[in-house]
């Protein structure tokens, strides 16, 4: 089975079949820097580093493009609040949002554009619309015309233009042909920053930003555009509408992630329970916190609580619990070439990272049996199959992005330290001195570090949580 993802715009799953053979183009909105990321934000960085994993180890040639929103509505009133000039508003928070994307694995995108480094595209894109009679231009700010588009408008949302609302998303509202046309320019206003251009001076709209980087470097068709269920109206509905009938194909399959809720709640500054990433690597580290974000499927809607934060992290330490102990029977060994079959047809199946989990899992209990073997064989190769299928998740223990997290000088010292304890304890064994034993198990225990005894020595780990 070739791989195959539900599409928006068609409301289907469908075959995945590239423009160009091997090569995929794939566009994802990214941040609006006006603060630091919560964890929906961070969600969506988990879930589409996954989808460019599976397509880099399907074969394909990616260029995967995840804009920077740094001039915004929101940007400009945080700014203003705060005293703080726009753009150090925007780069302080994005440089958090890169952190915590590095934080939790993400694999850096191929291409990182700011949208206003991209307003000649922007009056491009704006001029092809004028001439094309589906924009116009009045007191400085330009519009795209709604109604010159009516046959189309609202078919990636599945609406009928003749029920939405009106767009308010400009000052100058009345001066709209129509109140449902939205901004592709806005004309220039006191303390604001400003962009020249032939229409007067001003700054660009949200939604012109998106269409005018994606062509830039996706080209006027591209396979796929990503983005939280929450961008598919206006955002994306603004976005296809611009660009198709600026003459572009635009984006071919519409991939969009379910949203996050706090406790069956949708996060809100005004109820008080927005979480951030910082948040949650205190009651968790990084690679379980990616464990969590990432484990529903990416269309389900996730609801966060400190039980099901801790639920995953327990699953996760399973699972590498087997990666440690196999590594120490088994010495190294690299992820195997070859993924099972039933894994790959789980992410082939619209990316179901549940299921392809669910093996992971069994292939660790079934790994766990062949510790109690002298087969260091079967070791070997359970160990590269559980390897292979957490690499492509960004969850493989071994790789050099969680080892460098996980303070492997420190990791030495203890482990020199507890050694040492380890051998009195042994020693105090052989002489059947067995309450000398179990006292420097207990008092290893009260340090936080737990002792298994196993046919291969003892072995030990940080307790957990």
């Amino acid at each position: 089975m070739s791989l195959r993802l539900y599409d928006t715009g068609t409301r289907t799953i469908r075959d995945f079949h590239p423009l160009k053979a091997g090569q995929v183009g794939m566009y994802v909105c990214g941040a609006t820097p006006q603060a630091a990321p919560h964890i929906g934000h961070m969600r969506s960085g988990v879930i589409y580093d996954i989808v460019f994993r599976w397509l880099l180890r399907s074969g394909y040639d990616v260029t995967f493009a995840r804009n920077i929103t740094d001039i915004d509505d929101k940007i400009l009133a945080v700014a203003a609040d705060s005293g703080v000039p726009w753009f150090a508003v925007a780069e302080a928070n994005q440089r958090v949002f890169s952190r915590g994307y590095d934080e939790l694995g993400c694999l850096p995108p191929t291409i990182e554009p700011r949208a206003t480094g991209h307003v000649p595209e922007m009056i491009t894109l704006m001029r092809r619309l004028i001439d094309a009679g589906h924009a116009y231009d009045v007191g400085g700010d330009v519009y795209f015309d709604v109604t010159s588009w009516a046959d189309h408008y609202g078919a990636l949302s599945n609406q009928k233009l003749d029920n939405m609302l009106d767009s308010h998303d400009t000052a100058g509202a009345g001066l709209k042909r129509d109140p449902r046309d939205f901004a592709l320019w806005k004309g220039a206003k006191p303390g604001e920053p400003t962009w020249e251009t032939p229409w007067g001076p001003g700054r660009p709209g949200w939604h012109l930003e998106c269409s005018a980087m994606a062509r830039k470097y996706l080209g006027a068709t591209f396979d796929i555009h990503g983005g939280g269920m929450d961008l598919i109206f206006p955002h994306h509905e603004n976005e296809v509408a611009q660009s198709q009938a600026a003459g572009d194909g635009f984006a071919r399959y519409w991939l969009h992630n379910g949203l996050l809720t706090v406790n069956g709640e949708k996060m809100s500054k005004s109820v008080g329970n927005v979480v951030l990433l910082t948040d949650l690597v205190e009651k968790a580290r990084p690679v379980e916190v990616r464990y969590y974000l990432g484990m529903v499927h990416y269309r389900s809607i996730i609801d966060y609580t400190e039980a099901s934060l801790a639920e995953a992290a327990t699953a996760y330490q399973r699972i590498e619990g087997f990666v440690t102990r196999a590594t120490e029977v088994a010495g190294s060994v690299a992820p195997a070439a070859e993924l099972p079959e039933a894994f790959i047809a789980a992410l082939d199946d619209d990316l179901g990272v549940p299921q392809a989990l669910a093996i992971v899992h069994d292939a660790v209990r079934a790994g766990n049996n062949t510790l109690t073997s002298d087969d260091h064989g079967k070791v070997r190769e359970a160990l590269a199959s559980v390897r292979a299928m957490l690499d492509v998740l960004g969850l493989d223990p071994l790789s050099a992005q969680w080892a460098a997290q996980g303070g492997d000088d420190l990791h030495s010292v203890v482990d020199a330290l507890v050694a040492v304890t380890l051998e009195q304890r042994q020693a105090a064994r052989a002489r059947k001195d067995y309450a000398a034993a179990d006292a420097i198990r207990d008092g290893l225990s009260a340090a936080g570090i737990l002792v298994e005894d196993t046919p291969h020595g003892p072995r030990w780990e940080l307790k957990r949580g």
